[in-house]
């Protein structure tokens, strides 16, 4: 903590088990802080909550980038012989690297995240289904957010590596197992309170839900 109070800006890999109670406490401080967490950690109501709010975001590293990390040797032969290569570890070069599904967080801004993504698909009902669930129509790729609907709209999470706070707004995601944040206001039907997405009955994937901003 005497070491926290006196840094400007804080950098590291955090315990992820503790993860939510760290950057609460660095938002208590107000740190700027650039960090590694798992991509899990979007779904928790409370880093959710900075992203939405335009208080945190994520990095400048695309998200579908591996996150490689060098191992000790011992370490390394054990993924080689109980883990499978491309899931918990790459060899690059050579050299056995560790791969985890983490993304970096951070409060500090970056000229990327004010990017625009260049729209030129046109809205038509037959192309985009609306959610059975949900008041709002499902965009299974970044790409293909419509340029012309003005309504709420379903993308995917890695949506957020590409978000620029001027271009759209953040309304919330849908709630499911295992994710516990909520959308308020997009509900069609309380029976679906804690389901994904359904679009003709089926499970999607999770969603974050966002606007246009005119």
């Amino acid at each position: 903590m005497a070491l926290l109070k006196q840094a400007d800006i804080v950098i590291t890999n955090p315990p992820f088990s503790l993860f939510r109670e760290y950057v609460a406490q660095l938002v208590t401080y107000n740190k700027q802080f650039i960090i590694i967490g798992n991509k899990n950690a979007i779904t928790y109501k409370e880093i959710f909550k900075l992203i939405k709010e335009n208080r945190a975001w994520v990095g400048a590293t695309p998200m579908g980038v591996d996150m490689l990390f060098d191992v000790p040797e011992e370490y390394a032969k054990i993924m080689i012989e109980n883990g499978k290569e491309g899931s918990n570890y790459k060899i690059v070069n050579g050299i056995v690297k560790g791969r985890s599904s983490s993304i970096w967080f951070t409060n500090m801004d970056n000229p990327k995240r004010h990017e625009e993504i260049t729209l030129y698909r046109k809205y038509t009902s037959g192309e985009y289904p609306t959610y059975d669930n949900y008041d709002a129509i499902e965009v299974g790729r970044v790409a293909e957010i419509p340029v012309d609907y003005d309504g709420a709209m379903g993308v995917p999470i890695t949506f957020l590596d590409k978000y620029n706070p001027e271009q759209f707004e953040i309304i919330g995601m849908s709630a499911s197992a295992g994710y516990d944040v909520e959308v308020v206001g997009l509900e069609k039907n309380s029976k679906f309170k804690d389901a994904r997405p359904l679009l003709s009955g089926k499970n999607t994937y999770a969603r974050i839900f966002i606007k246009r901003k005119k």
